[in-house]
């Protein structure tokens, strides 16, 4: 396997990086000019020359999805053989000569299509890329289950440390430099330009910013959530900063609005969201939703279409900004706040915002049974199934009333650590302050607080039936 470096940065062998996106891409072909172009889109670039290491490391791959470039020679030979892998998202044919390749390519299902240059793929990739991060958000069915619990409590803690962004930056940065083939010129913009920007429009632009940071909080990967602690808080704090601006102008909101989001959603999740209907479920990410209603329904259509594994949704959500004001759950609308200048007409919320699932019916703009409409409706944190798993949460994990002190480290094992993990000696002397006891590794931490997530779901059972899922 060829490997292009465009610094001279050591950087962690492949076997042992941390992938810091959702997707990644293979380049299968014999010449990699111009692998910083891509890296600009994707942090994870993997080249290869050798067909059958190709194939070995693509049916390796587990959770990630795979975009892959592959030149025409090679490309009619071996993609009859894998475009089945369920992992291998889209596929771009890099070619001299379209018309002769053409008739091949048409016969290869998840081919995007024949391109003569990679700035081409570049622009295609972009789009494809929104789509795959659209899907792969993090959604807690039943409500409040462990992973809501968990992530809550964890932003809790993080907006309490009191952090110099400076040095958190370099961190970050040269965290990626080690773990990924990040673009270097991406890195050094968000080193020296991260204080002329809003958290917002970092958070919106074509950055690793926002996979990386919805990954780590999809799959509560420690170490990307701690390196990217400040930026939590920073884009928490924008957002409700905006929001009291926002109210206090001509953008003030006083009546309930709707707001869409498109997205694919696998068919494991979606028959989950069904048998939760009259239910509650949440986001545990910062959540973008549009008023664009075409705009989103074209997202929730090419979710469809990126996979069989896949439907598309077009969630139709009430917003009623009384219920966000009661319960501090803070909205921005972005408009020139983002990066595109609010091409999308992007309305931004913080963390866990929780939804009641009032129906779902097949979309009418759609005959097929990929596509389907989901109506929700923004349910507040004093909720009575919600407020009492967290008074019961509260108690049990020992918080003290009117401070976010916590007696016990709240994180669980995360999957994508091997053995015991400590908390980054630099929050050693931050977390004190926020927790009661001594500092544990992260694989004894969870024990106390599953038990009390354990608990919590034993004291609702007998007086709901919406329950937290601890499995």
């Amino acid at each position: 396997m060829s490997k292009q470096k465009a610094t001279t940065i050591a950087v962690l062998p492949e076997s042992l990086r941390r992938t810091l996106q959702d997707f990644l891409l293979i380049w299968l072909g014999d010449s990699f000019d111009q692998l910083q172009d891509l890296r600009h889109i994707a942090t994870s670039v993997i080249p290869f020359s050798d067909v059958g290491v190709c194939v070995d490391f693509l049916t390796d791959i587990k959770d990630e999805k795979v975009f892959m470039i592959v030149s025409d020679s090679l490309g009619r030979h071996i993609l009859p053989e894998i475009y089945a892998c369920l992992q291998l998202h889209f596929i771009y044919v890099l070619c001299s000569n379209q018309p002769i390749h053409e008739s091949w390519v048409n016969t290869v299902p998840k081919v995007k299509g024949l391109y003569t240059q990679i700035g081409e793929i570049c622009t295609v990739l972009q789009k494809d890329r929104k789509i795959c991060e659209q899907s792969m958000i993090s959604i807690s069915y039943h409500g409040v289950d462990a992973l809501f619990m968990y992530t809550q409590l964890l932003k809790e803690a993080l907006l309490d440390i009191d952090d110099d962004n400076a040095k958190s930056i370099k961190e970050l940065a040269e965290y990626c430099r080690v773990q990924s083939d990040s673009s270097e010129a991406t890195i050094k913009k968000l080193e020296k330009e991260y204080g002329n920007h809003s958290p917002i429009w970092w958070y919106t632009g074509p950055y690793f910013i926002y996979s990386m940071l919805n990954r780590g909080l999809r799959l509560l990967d420690v170490d990307i959530i701690l390196k990217m602690g400040f930026f939590i808080r920073d884009l928490h704090h924008d957002i409700e900063k905006l929001h009291q601006k926002q109210q206090q102008s001509d953008l003030k909101v006083t009546k309930p609005f709707t707001v869409y989001r498109g997205q694919g959603l696998s068919i494991e999740s979606f028959n989950k969201m069904k048998q939760t209907t009259g239910g509650l479920m949440s986001f545990n990410n910062f959540l973008s939703k549009s008023e664009n209603r075409k705009l989103s329904l074209d997202f929730a259509q090419l979710g469809a279409l990126a996979s069989s594994n896949m439907v598309g949704i077009l969630f139709i959500m009430t917003i009623d900004p009384a219920i966000c004001l009661k319960s501090s759950i803070p909205f921005v609308i972005v408009k020139e706040e983002g990066f595109y200048n609010d091409d999308e007409a992007e309305i931004l919320f913080t963390t866990h915002t929780i939804f009641r699932i009032d129906h779902i019916q097949p979309n009418q703009d759609n005959h097929s049974d990929q596509l389907w409409q989901v109506n929700l409706t923004l349910t507040g944190n004093d909720d009575h199934e919600l407020k009492d798993v967290t008074t019961h949460m509260q108690k049990e994990l020992g918080k003290t009333k009117g401070c976010r002190d916590y007696a016990n480290p709240i994180l669980p094992p995360s999957e994508n650590s091997n053995g015991p993990v400590s908390i980054d000696a630099r929050y050693l002397t931050d977390i004190p302050n926020i927790y009661g006891s001594p500092i544990m590794t992260l694989t004894e931490a969870p024990l106390r607080t599953l038990s009390a997530i354990n608990n919590a779901a034993i004291h609702l059972s007998t007086s709901t039936t919406t329950m937290l899922n601890v499995s």
